[in-house]
């Protein structure tokens, strides 16, 4: 025989259930979509249409942009256009964050996100012979010919000379870029650029975020920074290459999954973990040829290699 506290404690767990479920479905309906679209949107529209219809409806033109209109669970769409996307994004705090059930997601099917501007013209002194140099933005610049890392000469440990640099070579020393160019040409008639914008992803206190199908190139620190304390982050199908310091770094308390990622070409590492964080890499290519620069390079934290 069921006594009335039973009945009492079945009718509290049932009503328990109904909530949750309400709120849950409630969380999820509220989720909307956004447009990013470089060439034919503006920041003056709503973002909640992919094309515009000459008012306030259609796609934002920067992905910032986008992420200051978007609520927890959202989902910016990043169209491909033939212009790269030149700015650095950050995701932080709640607004930011997935629903139960419902990741934050930015999806750029082979969308560029890129840090590098031209390098000055005018900044460009000659040395000697072929050889000229430039101010270096940053310990880690990397200078780029015809839209690919230009190829680089180290230093030798210890060095404190110039190292030899032929042609369409370059080494960083002393805080300047040595570029070595054809003795008929001048560096005005390169197509040459390097990495000004510091980061190009950066996520802080956020929850169940996932970034998929970007390519990061070109930033000065890193392609993509899980700074602290973000839980249940996924990145998905990248591609991150040519960053002065790593492609991704996980930090802090951070749990990240990196899934089917090519990574590679960064300045000191293509993978770099710090504090107490946990990263799992699953399905990856991180290429290692640079001695200078591993695949993995841990300052603390945690990392697992799972199964394909």
């Amino acid at each position: 025989m069921i006594d009335n506290r039973t009945i009492r404690l079945h009718k509290v767990l049932f009503l328990v259930s109904c909530l949750c479920l309400t709120l849950f479905l409630a969380s999820t309906t509220e989720a909307k979509d956004l447009f990013v679209n470089n060439v034919g949107g503006s920041d003056n529209q709503d973002g909640q249409a992919a094309t515009g219809n000459g008012g306030k409806s259609g796609p934002v033109r920067t992905i910032s942009r986008a992420i200051r209109l978007a609520g927890k669970g959202d989902t910016i769409h990043v169209a491909k256009t033939s212009e790269p996307y030149r700015e650095s994004i950050s995701l932080q705090g709640g607004s930011n964050s997935g629903l139960i059930g419902k990741s934050f997601k930015i999806v750029g099917d082979g969308v560029v996100l890129d840090g590098r501007t031209n390098v000055p013209e005018d900044n460009w002194e000659l040395l000697s012979g072929n050889i000229y140099s430039t101010p270096a933005p940053s310990p880690y610049s990397i200078l780029y010919l015809d839209n690919k890392p230009a190829e680089r000469v180290l230093l030798e440990d210890g060095s404190s000379d110039l190292p030899e640099l032929a042609e369409n070579q370059w080494c960083l020393f002393n805080r300047r870029i040595y570029f070595c160019i054809n003795e008929t040409k001048l560096p005005r008639e390169y197509d040459l650029t390097y990495n000004t914008r510091r980061v190009g992803i950066t996520l802080v206190n956020c929850r169940n975020v996932t970034i998929q199908g970007f390519i990061v190139q070109g930033f000065q620190l890193d392609g993509i920074n899980a700074h602290d304390n973000v839980f249940g982050a996924t990145m998905l199908g990248l591609t991150v290459r040519g960053n002065g310091r790593s492609g991704i770094s996980v930090g802090g308390a951070s749990r990240v999954m990196i899934e089917a990622c090519l990574v590679g070409n960064n300045g000191k590492a293509q993978v770099r973990t710090e504090g107490f964080s946990e990263t799992k890499l699953r399905n990856n290519d991180l290429i290692d040829d640079d001695p200078q620069a591993p695949a993995i390079v841990s300052e603390g934290g945690r990392i697992k290699q799972l199964e394909q």
